[in-house]
């Protein structure tokens, strides 16, 4: 029982030792500021869409309505059926009858034909919206100068950096001989 009481004591400082031990680092050196002396955007000239609208006119052909289209020749096979009933006697008035009928309908087509208006034109604007691409200068990141430890760098950072800039600091050692 004795040896179980010191066990556990010298078990939990082992435990304890190991969990407060600092990771390793991923990447050699350290993260530090250094104050920003300048930062210069950088642009570079890219195409860029832009929706515009075009419009023109156009002349178009417009027919006119055709409204009572089926009345010559409805009215035109009426009269040349009951005229060709009259005009025939006996046995061939159903044939009278049916040539007077055609016949009417064809003459009603024809004037009522001759009867429509000519088509007409008119001037209709029409529109489309097309993309033009268009030059233009686009930031692409900062050129940023900066001192650390008296000494003035220079590097590139896509957004802007602000006062200061994180920078890694890594120390090798100078070979003495």
């Amino acid at each position: 029982m004795r040896r179980t009481i010191l066990a556990v004591p010298i078990g939990i400082s082992v435990l304890a030792s190991c969990s407060t031990a600092p990771p390793a680092p991923a990447v050699p050196g350290y993260v530090d500021t250094a104050e920003v002396l300048q930062a210069e955007p950088l642009y570079q000239l890219a195409q860029v869409a832009r929706p515009v609208n075009e419009c023109w006119t156009e002349t178009v052909v417009q027919n006119s309505p055709r409204r009572g289209v089926y009345a010559g020749p409805l009215a035109g096979g009426i009269i040349g059926g009951v005229l060709g009933n009259r005009l025939a006697s006996g046995r061939g008035s159903t044939s009278m009858t049916v040539g007077g009928t055609l016949l009417g309908a064809a003459i009603g087509h024809t004037l009522s034909a001759a009867s429509q208006r000519p088509p007409t034109t008119a001037n209709v604007r029409r529109c489309r919206t097309v993309n033009r691409l268009e030059p233009r200068q686009q930031l692409v990141g900062y050129r940023v100068h900066y001192r650390y430890e008296g000494q003035t760098f220079t590097t590139r950072t896509r957004g802007y950096p602000g006062k200061y800039i994180r920078v890694r600091v890594d120390v090798d050692p100078v070979d003495g001989t």
